[in-house]
């Protein structure tokens, strides 16, 4: 059941996204929470939690990567913080999904843009530098921000980032 668990939540994020981009026909928006499963006891966790309009004023507090790297979800008594494009949200409150050892910990404690885009999960993904990404996973990535906007917390920048050159074009 556990690796079932795991297996959903790698999956249905990406499935999601690769089926909005290839399909011809909008697909209808997520439901907050799926039907409960009919043996089960609890209605089981959406992957894909709703917009929140309880957010905080966004920070701007500057953090360089090394700062950054201390809210990986190692230490209890910090925060997880995650770095898309250099805007660090507070993911603490999806512990299961970004704390040591799940689904998303790859992404903690760091900026990990290029494998957003890429909808990679591979940790050598997992790096802020995102200037090899065509046009279309640039998308992808500006859609994962956008995602995170709406349900986490901002509280700063990377301020030691890369200068990330615009989109190539293909022809």
């Amino acid at each position: 059941m556990e690796s079932l668990k795991y297996a959903l939540v790698l999956v249905l994020p990406v499935a999601y996204l690769a089926h909005r981009y290839l399909s011809t026909t909008p697909m209808p928006p997520a439901p907050a929470e799926p039907a409960p499963a009919a043996d089960a006891k609890e209605p089981a966790k959406s992957v894909m939690s709703a917009p929140r309009d309880d957010l905080a004023p966004p920070k701007d507090d500057p953090f360089t990567q090394a700062e950054l790297a201390a809210f990986d979800g190692s230490d209890p008594s910090k925060p997880i913080y995650v770095s898309i494009k250099g805007t660090v949200f507070d993911v603490t409150h999806k512990a299961e999904v970004y704390g040591p050892g799940k689904s998303y910990s790859i992404f903690a404690g760091k900026d990990g843009s290029r494998g957003l885009g890429l909808s990679s999960l591979n940790v050598e993904d997992a790096v802020p530098d995102y200037s090899p990404l065509d046009a279309k996973h640039r998308q992808v990535l500006d859609d994962w921000h956008a995602f995170f906007l709406k349900r986490y917390n901002i509280m700063g920048r990377v301020t030691d980032l890369p200068e990330i050159q615009p989109a190539r074009r293909t022809t």
